[in-house]
């Protein structure tokens, strides 16, 4: 038994996950989406006269953070020479790929 949890433990220690800077970009663009949703909403009850402002900013955001995000990840890969997520195959990578 004690044999089992000293394997248990090796094999926990060596699955840890390198988090990422995609994934820490990622996770602030979520972040900042969703307090700028409170604060939309805190403004709406509250009836402060900027909330029309607040609304249209959230709506700006929605559609530029996630862009901003894309290209910070495009712009990553094609200067650390890694595949991003918007690079199109290479004729080479598409002949080896299996028919289907």
């Amino acid at each position: 038994m004690k044999i089992e949890k000293e394997n248990l433990q090796g094999s926990e220690k060596g699955n840890k996950k390198k988090i990422t800077s995609k994934q820490v970009v990622a996770m602030a663009g979520v972040i900042l989406l969703v307090l700028m949703y409170v604060l939309t909403l805190v403004m709406a009850v509250i009836d402060n006269s900027a909330s029309g402002r607040f609304f249209m900013l959230s709506l700006g955001c929605t559609l530029v953070i996630p862009v901003i995000i894309f290209i910070y990840s495009w712009m990553y890969g094609r200067l650390t020479d890694t595949k991003a997520i918007g690079d199109p195959d290479s004729p080479t990578e598409e002949a080896n790929q299996p028919e289907q």
